[in-house]
């Protein structure tokens, strides 16, 4: 239930994700506010606000995906208007955070990408961003402002539930290397299932049969990860498993980054299904068969509804909770 406020709520949708925009508007029963995008021949990036702000809390919903440096300028120069418009609050939805795998410096001369991203987001006037599944938790702190984190483990599992695919005992949840064991432990629980995890430890040899740390054989694997790019590291995984003795393997991940091929690959690949959520758009070329792509405007809404009401999103951290929210919304 909404208490009353003396300023307005109200969310705006840049070019990034339109339609994830929507089904956020529509969740919390607000419509889209107005504003103009505009673009110029040489690149230039006009933004012009269709309504009042001023007092308003505000909602920019956008994933920076590809075009990727566009769409952060797109966001930049929104936040920029709303704070000269006199918006009370500006929050910034980012259901993908990009270079979010620049994380910290793995070689020298190397700069700290996601750093500078989250400083010109902050010195630019935000006031909190709500984001998604960051690559590293640690992002988190490179802000000084409020950040909300949300996961979709639980959207990702109640899917696979829906499957039917057995008990603990017959799948295994499967980190595609070290650094993933923690999502894959959350998804396991759901399924009271164990782990296995990929050992890749030559990135120079991408064709290699790579070492699987835990029993696969006779189960169903799901691979689990944060993002899909290329989409190699999940197929040779997948080759790996079923080399292992695995009867089937599944891919789960948040976003669907899907370059450089990625859709080819995938279609083409061992997996039975490559699923995925809409915090990155999907245009109709990186579409195919195998792909289920669930909706992650629920749960966004929802964190936008309770920060709009000065709420503790903390529920939305809780798996039973977040199960509800899922359960009451149609995949």
């Amino acid at each position: 239930m909404s208490e009353k406020h003396e300023s307005q709520l109200k969310i705006f949708a840049l070019n990034g994700n339109p339609e994830l925009a929507q089904k956020i508007a529509d969740q919390v029963g607000v419509p889209l506010s107005g504003a103009t995008v505009k673009h110029f021949s040489d690149g230039e990036i006009q933004i012009s606000i269709d309504e009042s702000v001023r007092n308003d809390d505000t909602f920019v919903i956008q994933s920076v995906s590809d075009p990727v440096n566009e769409n952060f300028m797109e966001l930049m120069i929104m936040v920029d208007a709303l704070r000269r418009a006199s918006a009370r609050t500006i929050n910034v939805v980012l259901p993908y955070f990009a270079y979010s795998r620049a994380d910290r410096k793995t070689r020298s001369r190397e700069p700290i990408t996601a750093k500078l991203v989250s400083n010109l987001i902050e010195m630019n006037g935000a006031t909190r961003v709500l984001t998604l599944d960051l690559h590293a938790d640690q992002i988190q702190g490179f802000f000084d402002i409020p950040v909300d984190h949300l996961q979709a483990i639980p959207l990702l599992a109640h899917y696979f539930l829906s499957l039917n695919l057995g008990t603990g005992d017959d799948v295994v949840v499967v980190a595609p290397d070290h650094s993933t064991t923690k999502r894959a432990r959350a998804l396991a629980e759901y399924f009271g299932a164990p782990i296995a995890i990929v050992d890749k430890r030559d990135e120079s040899d991408a064709t290699e049969t790579l070492d699987i740390i835990g029993d696969v054989e006779g189960k169903t694997c799901i691979v689990i990860d944060d993002m899909i790019d290329t989409g190699n590291r999940v197929v040779y995984s997948a080759n790996s498993l079923l080399e292992a003795g695995a009867k089937a393997v599944y891919a789960g991940v948040t976003h669907a980054v899907f370059s450089a091929g990625a859709t080819q690959r995938l279609q083409e690949s061992p997996l039975k299904e490559v699923v995925v959520t809409d915090s990155i758009r999907l245009p109709k070329e990186k579409q195919f068969d195998k792909v289920v792509q669930l909706s992650v405007g629920p749960l966004l809404g929802q964190a936008v509804q309770m920060t709009y009401d000065r709420h503790s999103v903390d529920e939305l951290f809780q798996e039973t909770a977040a199960d509800k929210l899922y359960m009451k919304n149609e995949l």
